[in-house]
């Protein structure tokens, strides 16, 4: 049996009012990839807190090895070999990727400047490792949310770590780009790294982890199981104390409806060019495609974030010019549910209630102009609670919760608001899996009430799952259209080929320029 790389014994820590973990205990062995499960608000993320030294144990006991270690900083572990890559990304915007790569390197001589060409070099093999075509000199504020999130796990192997943590390190990812990551992680393996695993993605985790250790309200469920005694269906009950019982919502066809939202060869300032589509009510029409291919700048552009440089998009047949997402709210009904909830979909200083609300607030004031807590909690604590957002009270603030509860909050904001026409980007980015099935049902029961519905999800069964129509978007070009037969398999390939030909296409083009 190989060596334990790291453990924790009946480590427990507690927050006021909240026992976040009791007498956990893990054994993450080296050469070995270790599942870390549970769902949101279960302490994962307290946990790996503990292990990188943003939290110290009120309980229990570290070991790095054989050695006990007491880590009162994140630069303490770093200096034992523990590397994490956070769910909440952890870098400087207006940095270039080398430099956030490089931080903490760049400051050990005061005296000596910086050499940006030479910080390049060293973050490129890195970069090429994940299969990341992008320029190390780039700023970040440039990137993707996905692109982000690879270079946060390029950042951490460039640390040459021996212990990993990959806390939802594939929440942004194709399911292509995932398998790159995959087969780095292998390597890693076979190198002798351990590593530990968090994911909602139970897919992924069979395919890749050899144990597994679950989490249910702070305290061990499950302690260090070898992954191939377990199927889903075990896992899940580990999770959630019993069986999934999630009933299938019934869709209704949605050809007969009005066309609610229509771009019409639309151009955009982020480059797209002569984008058509349209989404009808008690309509989900998915739109697919690869890291930078411009469907969050698309949905940005309808929100009034972008500007137009040709085209028109219209709203039950009319034309509109959208200024800001406020204007799209309260003039056209349209809601957006971003893929950047920290930045872009949170005010992490405020209450649960008051981010849930916050898209109702000029409904749920009374006449004098006043705002009505009653009325907002009235409207938006059944959504809270049909997502099961697990949360001290109301009044705590959104920026102490899981980043699974901040996202089930994001999307709870925009139930709540009773939108025309709802896009949902990334809806179930670090949401566990009972929670990502009634989010499933609830978008589907949108769509049985008329609600015109733009989904953009990198989760292609989830696509699959949802969809009525699936859009194919590569280089800022949308480059068909797919009827979904619910058939995984067939779906998959018909996705892809969409993408393969277009990028063959720019292959193509590029070669015959050079």
């Amino acid at each position: 049996m190989t060596e334990i790389a790291f453990e924790t014994r009946s480590v427990s820590k507690f927050f006021p009012g909240v026992k976040a973990l009791q007498n956990v205990s893990i054994q993450m062995r080296s050469g070995s990839i270790h599942a870390l499960l549970g769902e949101n608000g279960a302490g994962k993320s307290t946990l790996i807190k503990l292990i990188t030294g943003v939290y110290r144990p009120d309980e229990g006991q570290l070991f790095a090895g054989a050695q006990e270690v007491h880590f009162n900083r994140p630069h303490d572990a770093i200096a034992a070999g523990v590397g994490v890559v956070h769910q909440e990304r952890n870098l400087i915007p207006r940095f270039s990727v080398a430099e956030n790569m490089a931080m903490g390197q760049t400051t050990i001589d005061p005296l000596k400047p910086i050499d940006f060409r030479r910080l390049n070099e060293l973050a490129e093999p890195w970069l090429d490792m994940l299969g990341l075509s992008i320029d190390p000199a780039i700023q970040v504020s440039r990137l993707s949310v996905a692109q982000m999130q690879m270079v946060e796990i390029a950042k951490a192997l460039s640390q040459r770590t021996r212990v990993l943590l990959l806390d939802e390190p594939t929440a942004s990812l194709t399911p292509t780009e995932s398998q790159a990551l995959f087969d780095v992680l292998h390597r890693l393996r076979a190198d002798g790294v351990s590593m530990m695993f968090v994911s909602h993605k139970l897919e992924e985790v069979q395919e890749i982890c050899d144990t597994v250790s679950v989490l249910r309200d702070g305290v061990n469920a499950g302690e260090n199981i070898p992954m191939r005694d377990l199927q889903r269906k075990d896992l899940i009950r580990l999770m959630i104390g019993r069986d999934e019982t999630i009933p299938e919502a019934r869709r209704r066809q949605a050809s007969a409806q009005s066309v609610a939202l229509e771009l019409r060869d639309l151009s955009t300032s982020f480059g797209h060019r002569n984008v058509s589509l349209d989404v009808r009510r008690g309509e989900i029409v998915g739109l697919y495609g690869l890291i930078g291919a411009g469907r969050t700048e698309l949905a940005k552009t309808i929100m009034g974030l972008g500007a137009l440089t040709g085209g028109e998009i219209l709203r039950d047949g009319a034309p509109v010019t959208i200024t800001s997402p406020t204007d799209a709210l309260h003039r056209h009904r349209i809601g957006y549910v971003s893929e950047n909830r920290k930045d872009e979909g949170l005010i992490l200083d405020h209450s649960v209630l008051e981010n849930a609300g916050i898209t109702i607030w000029r409904r749920s004031a009374n006449r004098l102009g006043w705002l009505s807590r009653s009325g907002v909690r009235m409207r938006t604590v059944p959504f809270l609670d049909r997502l099961a957002v697990k949360t001290p009270s109301l009044h705590q603030k959104v920026g102490n919760l899981s980043g699974g509860n901040q996202q089930k909050i994001a999307m709870a904001k925009w139930l709540a608001a009773g939108v025309d026409v709802l896009i949902v980007d990334e809806p179930t980015v670090g949401i566990d899996v009972k929670s990502k099935a009634y989010l499933h049902q609830l978008l589907r029961e949108l769509a049985d009430d008329g609600t015109a519905v733009l989904l953009i999800t990198s989760d292609l069964p989830e696509m699959i799952s949802l969809a009525d129509r699936i859009l194919v978007m590569d280089e800022f070009i949308l480059k068909g259209a797919v009827a979904n037969t619910r058939d995984y398999k067939a779906m998959s390939q018909s996705v892809m080929e969409h993408i393969h030909h277009s990028t063959d296409e720019l292959r193509q083009a590029q070669a015959a320029s050079a």
